[in-house]
């Protein structure tokens, strides 16, 4: 297994295992990080859409969470921060002349049966969302392209402590 795939794959096994996004049918769809770690030669749009799939994912699953849960942060936070990482993409696809893809996040969130399991596999998706965006920039990118990436990566980053730091409440 190539060593740049492996945090990915073993992510997603976990995150299949949690069950929190229906990943099984997201990698048969080729939808977000899941497509993406299955694609391995990738264009600049298919990028943009994995990742912009990944941020719609996100948003949705943290807004199912609220729903069920209640307005609690880190996720009424993250929530926010994700309508910001698909704000900055959507340029991205209007300044290449790509179409944004709808949104089709829905049909893959399930409801974690937990506010502890929300918060270990919101660490795990977090994983795949970096190791998404680390492979990304590994290739030849646009400037603008590869600073927002740079920027969700980071983004994402902030996002795996915040959910680190709430699971400590259950431990």
């Amino acid at each position: 297994m190539n060593s740049r795939k492996a945090p990915i794959t073993v992510a997603l096994t976990m995150l299949i295992a949690g069950c929190f996004f229906v990943l099984p049918a997201m990698a048969e769809s080729g939808f977000g990080a899941a497509g993406a770690e299955a694609d391995s030669s990738r264009t600049l749009e298919e990028m943009l859409n994995y990742a912009i799939e990944d941020e719609f994912a996100a948003r949705a699953e943290y807004e199912m969470i609220i729903e069920e849960y209640g307005e609690l942060r880190p996720f009424s936070n993250i929530i926010r921060a994700e309508e910001n990482h698909i704000a900055q993409l959507i340029p991205l696809f209007h300044q290449f002349g790509f179409d944004v893809p709808e949104d089709a996040s829905s049909s893959f969130v399930v409801v974690p049966e937990s506010l502890k399991n929300a918060f270990e596999i919101g660490i795990e998706a977090e994983i795949v969302n970096i190791a998404m965006y680390e492979s990304f920039l590994e290739g030849d990118l646009p400037d603008d392209v590869r600073d927002v990436f740079e920027h969700l990566k980071a983004g994402s980053e902030n996002h795996q402590r915040a959910f680190e730091n709430g699971l400590r409440r259950y431990q």
